[in-house]
This record gives structure tokens, sequence and C-alpha cells, in this order.
């Protein structure tokens, strides 16, 4: 036990957001629960492998919009659980998009249907979960989100995306 939380706490050291999210994620114990067995999946440590945005890894990334959404969500008073999970495998599409390779289509298009592919593959997702990460590309997706939660993390995403962008030279 004290292995793992040693393991968690290198872990959460090493994302690249910003340091007062990341001393308040650290702290926040009950979002930490309800996203410990993402994190502890070998498939989704392979995000940190992938540039996202910026001088941003994938897993960062989606850390970071993770804790967005669900404190949002806590202030809205929505699905907290859902809102921190879905948007934690918003991006589990487990390929450097700035490279061109097999993959077929946009990648803006397209990797909301990987990512939900992969996600479903590893763990149980629940309707709004599903939803958040097929849906986070909204109005690319075409389809609209279906919950107030998908919207959240819609939104988060873009925030987070411009966010990490624009920090990119610091």
């Amino acid at each position: 036990m004290v292995l793992n939380q040693e393991k968690e706490k290198r872990r959460m050291i090493d994302l690249k957001i910003g340091k007062s999210k990341k001393d308040q994620l650290m702290q926040d114990k009950e979002y930490q629960r309800i996203v410990k067995d993402i994190l502890e999946n070998e498939k989704v440590m392979e995000l940190k492998n992938f540039p996202h945005h910026g001088n941003i890894d994938s897993l960062s990334h989606c850390i970071h919009v993770s804790y967005t959404s669900y404190r949002i969500g806590l202030k809205l008073n929505l699905n907290t659980n859902a809102l921190a999970r879905g948007a934690l495998l918003h991006d589990f599409y487990l390929y450097d998009w700035h490279i061109k390779g097999e993959r077929k289509g946009l990648h803006g298009f397209t990797h909301p249907h990987t990512a939900l592919q992969n996600a479903t593959e590893n763990f149980t997702l629940s309707p709004i979960e599903k939803d958040i990460i097929a849906k986070h590309m909204w109005p690319l997706t075409i389809k609209l989100p279906k919950y107030k939660e998908s919207f959240v993390v819609m939104i988060a995403d873009k925030y987070c995306a411009i966010e990490e962008t624009l920090s990119r030279n610091k």
C-alpha cells in the first residue's frame, strides 16, 4: 500500500500542469480515489509517451482536463465520478497524432472513437462516461453531447488545450 502511494505521488509530481493545480490534485483524496484504477492501468500509463499540446504529454493533458472537469462538477453538483473518469479517458488513443501514419481520417474527427474503443476494452464505463469520450470534440463529432457532464468536459478540454499551448514556452 505504501509503495503504491509513493508510486502515485511520483506520477503526480511528474505531471506537466500548473503548480497550483498539481498541489490541489495531490491533496484531493476523493479525486484520487475516483481515478485510482485508471491511473494504475499500464495502457493508460502509455499516454505519457505521446506528445500532446506544446511540451505537454497526453497523460498530463488528460489529468489536467479530468481534474478541471471534476472541480467544475463539484461546483455545479454534477456527476463528479463520471466527469473525472470520462475526462481522464477522453484522449486514450495511444498514438502520436502529430505523425501521419496508419490511421485513416483526420485525428480531430476520428480519435474520440479510438479513445472510446480503447476505454471500453480496458474499463467498465457508464453511459455518461461513454458520451463524454465519444463527444468531447463536438462539433467535429457532429452528434450533440447528451449529458451536462459531456458539455463540461468538451469545454474543459478546449480550455486546457489553449492553456497548455500558450504555456509551451514557459
